[in-house]
């Protein structure tokens, strides 16, 4: 009991001291955990739960879509591949079509790991011109 209210008060710690960045890679991280969780709920026949994490990754993915910044241009291409993220995941939950969790498994990796890359090269870069002053 004791550990979990530390564990508990560490993870409230961690979200309150991110980054912006740093949230983002956590709300990558929590829709992948989720439609890997809605794939086994899948597979065991868990349909409620199934569904109940579905939406937790549509959630998160409707969360990424409102933080995009309009005024970069990447955010127009982002918005479309988002959009194709949540129609799978709609059709994997009703459709009960784990190729289709599959496939928004697929964006939502590509997309935490390039955002990973993203955040190691502004930390080196911040570093490096650290070093210099």
């Amino acid at each position: 009991m004791a550990y979990q209210k530390k564990y508990e008060a560490y993870k409230t710690n961690a979200v309150t001291t991110a980054s912006g960045g740093e949230l983002t890679l956590m709300l990558y991280n929590g829709c992948i955990k989720f439609i890997k969780k809605a794939m086994l709920d899948l597979n065991e026949g868990n349909f409620e739960a199934k569904n109940t994490s579905i939406q937790k990754a549509q959630d998160i993915i409707q969360e990424l879509m409102l933080t995009l910044d309009k005024n970069v241009a990447i955010s127009n291409e982002m918005l479309p591949i988002y959009d194709y993220i949540l129609y799978c995941l709609r059709e994997g939950n009703i459709k009960n079509d784990e190729s289709k969790l599959q496939e928004a498994l697929s964006f939502t990796t590509e997309f935490r790991d390039t955002w990973k890359q993203v955040l190691l090269k502004t930390r080196q870069n911040q570093y490096e011109q650290g070093a210099r002053v």
